[in-house]
């Protein structure tokens, strides 16, 4: 019977990554974001604009997110957080109807866009830290990777859905494959693409259900008097005290940039393409299903890889591999792949991009999957939800760096392909760092 309950449990954990996952498929990488730039016309004033948007949420997060954690560990019930930020969810995402071609808000769009962010990334802190309750040390490593490989799974459904069904063109008014808009959805006003708002609302409002009948917290006391305040000063105390704690440490740098770079090779991964090699919408959208499958197996193996060898090795050889994508990436180019001339009309630099969104698909959802795991290791049993507010902090603090130093590249060399040279040195500093990271954290010295 216990078993049979915490599988339950596990499923319940497994529906949150299923449910959040389009957040980040359809309205920040491959539908909304490119929507928004139709909309605005001018490439550099929307692109402006998306980072503004995705900034200020970052900062809110990045402010608050270990202050949160603090206080759930101090005593608040992390279910209760879970409901109000996925309410945030679901009022931010749906908002994204209203953006309406010829009466557009562009402030209060991503004032929706916003809200719905800060609520995704604020539950997944809170899901995230009941993660060493789901299993043995040696257990959750596996689990983890099963998470996150479902969510790709139930971004990769949503997303052919609605490119099969919705998203429509702006010069056809058909979806990918010829159909007008479902449900009798106007093209002339963008209602099919729109709908993407409504549609990772209503996604995740369903597939939460699991998520709240089948994870159970055991019953905890209230929170005490002055419980923020409370919180706020734990909160300081640890992070004077973070130094001390080299491997944690060194974990949170690591991560900080390794991160910002997967971000920035997710953020302009389909700009570069477009911009360099001439792809259009639909050969951006096949990049991603390819990256999306590419992410979902690799997130499973790669559970399995970090249960048997620890999350380490898995985290060292992602950041390899990524790098190694990095480099390609400078080297080809529409006219030559790795200073190879080739003759007009080659279909070698399409192949290789391809390829490319795999390996970065691959990685990029190994390596967030392990660093959750790691991050377990590293982190105070006592004080988990904290140690995931400080996670998310690191991932939030510098992610304007990537963006920043891509764009200032790209404007001094004139160059997309040198543009994006950044991310290299991003992920090797976060490889670096992690040579002062123990393998086992907390479990070494207990």
């Amino acid at each position: 019977m216990a078993n049979a309950s915490l599988r339950k449990r596990i499923w319940g954990w497994f529906f949150f990554d299923w449910a959040s996952q389009p957040y980040n498929t359809l309205l920040i990488t491959f539908i909304f974001a490119p929507y928004i730039k139709e909309l605005v016309g001018d490439g550099t004033a929307a692109q402006s604009a998306w980072g503004f948007g995705i900034g200020t949420a970052g900062l809110v997060i990045a402010i608050l997110a270990p202050v949160l954690g603090a206080l759930a560990d101090t005593g608040g019930n992390r279910m209760r957080w879970i409901w109000l930020f996925s309410m945030m969810y679901v009022v931010g995402a749906g908002g994204l109807w209203f953006a309406a071609p010829g009466d557009f808000n562009l402030i209060l769009i991503l004032t929706f866009f916003a809200i719905g962010m800060i609520g995704m990334e604020f539950s997944t802190t809170f899901t995230n830290s009941m993660l060493p309750d789901l299993g043995t040390p040696e257990e959750i490593g596996r689990i983890s990777g099963n998470g996150w490989a479902f969510g790709y799974v139930g971004g990769l459904i949503a997303l052919v859905i609605m490119l099969l069904f919705f998203a429509d063109n702006a010069t056809t008014g058909r979806t990918l494959i010829g159909l007008e808009p479902a449900f009798g959805l106007d093209p002339a006003a963008h209602e099919g693409t729109r709908f993407v708002g409504p549609l990772v609302a209503i996604w995740f409002a369903v597939f939460m259900i699991p998520f709240f009948l089948f994870v159970k917290e055991p019953k905890r006391p209230r929170a005490p008097k002055g419980a923020v305040k409370l919180a706020v000063g734990d909160l300081g105390t640890t992070l004077k005290r973070l130094p001390q704690d080299r491997s944690l440490f060194a974990f949170l740098g690591s991560a900080m940039f390794y991160r910002d770079a997967l971000n920035g090779m997710y953020a302009f991964g389909g700009i570069y393409a477009a911009g360099v090699l001439g792809w259009s919408v639909q050969n951006v959208g096949i990049f991603g299903i390819i990256a999306i499958i590419a992410g979902a197996l690799a997130a499973w193996l790669g559970g399995m890889a970090d249960s048997r060898f620890g999350p380490k090795p898995v985290i060292v050889a992602c950041i390899l591999a990524l790098t190694t994508v990095g480099v390609a990436i400078v080297l080809i180019s529409r006219e030559t792949m790795f200073g190879v001339p080739l003759p007009e009309g080659s279909a070698l630099p399409d192949i290789a991009f391809y390829v490319i969104g795999a390996i970065i698909g691959a990685a990029g959802g190994v390596i967030q999957s392990a660093s959750r795991t790691m991050m377990v290791r590293q982190a105070n049993p006592a004080r988990m939800t904290e140690a995931f507010g400080l996670y998310a902090l690191a991932g939030k603090a510098t992610s304007f760096l990537a963006p920043l130093l891509i764009g200032v590249t790209t404007y001094v060399t004139g160059s997309q392909q040198l543009g994006v040279s950044p991310v290299i040195g991003l992920f090797l500093i976060g490889l670096v760092l992690l040579v002062w990271v123990n393998p086992h954290g907390k479990r070494a010295v207990t």
